[in-house]
Order: C-alpha cells, then sequence, then structure tokens
C-alpha cells in the first residue's frame, strides 16, 4: 500500500478524500441539525440531471451537476417554505425528474462511452488536477460562509422563530443552507457517488453529534471522522480492488456499529 502513495492518482484521491470530508462534516452536520436529510436526498438524485446536461451539452461534469444541483435546491426551498404539508410529494417528484432527464440527456449524446456508473456510486481514483481546483474553492467558500454568519445559521438551525425574533431572514438563511448542501453533493459525487452521499453525509456527523455538546464541535468532529472514514475505506478498495465509494460506505457503516456497541451514552 505504501508504494502506491507514489502515484499520481493516489495522491489526488487522498486530498480529494480529505476535502470532501471536511466540506461534508460541516454541511452535513447543517443537514442533520435542521432536519433536511431527505431533502439533501432529494438533491443529490436530481443533480444526475446536471450530469446529463453536462455531458449532452459537452460541458464539464462539475460545472453542469452544480448548476442544476442549485436550481433544484432553490426550487426545493421556494416549495418547502410555501408548501410544507406536501414536500415529500414534491421531493418524490423533483427526485425521479431529475434522475430521468440525466438518463434521457445520455442516451441523446452520442458517441459517450464514459461508464456513468462512476458517477452513481463514485470513483475517486478519478480525480483529476482540475477537479481539485474546483473542490478547494467550494471547500473555502463554505467554510468562509459558514465562520461569517455562524451565529446566525446557528439560531436557524436551532430556533427559527427565536432567529426571526431578531431579525435574521429566516427563509434566505434556509435556503442558503440548502444551497450549500447542493454543492457538496455535486463534489462529494466524485467520491461516494449519488446514491451513497447521503450515507457521509449522516453516519459521520451522527456519531460526532453523540460527541459533542456545540454545532462548532460537531463540525469538527464530523470533519475529521469523515476524513477517517474516507481514506480507510479508500485503502480497502485499492487493497481488494473494489468500488471505492461502497466501501467508504461500508467502512462508515462498520465503525458506526462497534461506535454504539461501545459508546452507551
Amino acid at each position: 500500500m505504501i508504494e502506491a502513495l507514489g502515484f499520481g492518482f493516489v495522491q489526488h484521491a487522498i486530498i480529494a478524500g480529505v476535502l470532501v470530508s471536511i466540506a461534508t462534516g460541516i454541511i452535513g452536520s447543517l443537514v442533520v441539525v435542521n432536519r433536511m436529510v431527505f431533502l439533501a436526498g432529494g438533491i443529490a438524485h436530481a443533480s444526475y440531471g446536471g450530469i446529463g446536461l453536462a455531458v449532452f451539452l459537452g460541458l464539464p461534469i462539475f460545472l453542469g451537476a452544480s448548476f442544476f444541483a442549485v436550481a433544484t435546491a432553490l426550487l426545493i426551498a421556494m416549495l418547502t417554505l410555501r408548501h410544507k404539508h406536501r414536500i415529500d410529494t414534491f421531493i418524490g417528484l423533483i427526485w425521479a425528474v431529475g434522475m430521468a432527464i440525466g438518463i434521457v440527456l445520455i442516451d441523446l449524446s452520442a458517441g459517450y462511452n464514459v461508464d456513468m456508473m462512476s458517477y452513481l456510486f463514485g470513483s475517486i481514483l478519478a480525480v483529476s488536477r482540475a477537479d481539485l481546483y474546483y473542490m478547494t474553492g467550494l471547500l473555502v467558500m463554505i467554510m468562509g460562509v459558514v465562520g461569517l454568519r455562524y451565529r446566525d445559521i446557528l439560531a436557524v438551525s436551532y430556533d427559527s422563530e427565536y432567529a426571526t425574533l431578531r431579525g435574521v431572514n429566516v427563509p434566505f438563511f434556509y435556503t442558503l443552507i440548502l444551497v450549500l448542501s447542493a454543492l457538496t453533493v455535486v463534489i462529494a459525487i466524485k467520491v461516494v457517488g449519488l446514491i451513497l452521499v447521503i450515507a457521509l453525509l449522516t453516519i459521520p456527523v451522527y456519531i460526532a453529534e453523540r460527541l459533542s455538546n456545540s454545532l462548532s464541535t460537531m463540525m469538527l468532529y464530523a470533519g475529521g471522522i469523515a476524513t477517517l472514514f474516507t481514506l480507510t475505506g479508500l485503502a480497502v478498495s485499492y487493497l481488494y480492488n473494489i468500488t471505492s465509494g461502497a466501501s467508504i460506505i461500508l467502512v462508515s457503516s462498520l465503525f458506526l456499529g462497534l461506535f454504539l456497541l461501545v459508546y452507551k451514552k
């Protein structure tokens, strides 16, 4: 395994794993605290439409997926704020339509032979230098936004009524969290794929939540735990030649099971 560290694609995979783990630790904490897991799942699956759009138009995959995911997040935010009692129906519809659009556009893209399964289940060993630049830029943006508006985000996440009384624009920050979730989902697609991304957003956060007593601590722990899971899963994937995304999630699930057996608090 040590000799593999000399390969450029392995180095890229490790860097990508760390970047995505930190991003999912931060955003995953907000997703869980705000009870947005189902919404994030809808965004993740709908983003396949953006992958299809990028393939059809010949655009970079991250660009097409980001555009589509953000548009989906804005639509979900609008529907959630206006029609809360029907949100499960809307999410199911958006989920299905997004994936259908992606499949149709890919079918219409003549001569495209890349294995699309890599976007469903991840292909961290195929991360390019350009992908790393995108991931780094997005992580810096996430940390900057969360750091600058942490108090407002904290208030909205735990007590939206109190936040409203304080004059905080709750709909804006609610929408902002969804948009950041959408962008995080997009970069996580390379690591675990859109099918498994919700597990990476929730498993480390669940453990971190049990170990912490504040949102900031939860984010810090979740990022570290996600990094451990991702790098361990990557090593297992390399050693046994199995799909990286599935390996990372299975490792995460195993650690979660051990945690639940040991930690009884």
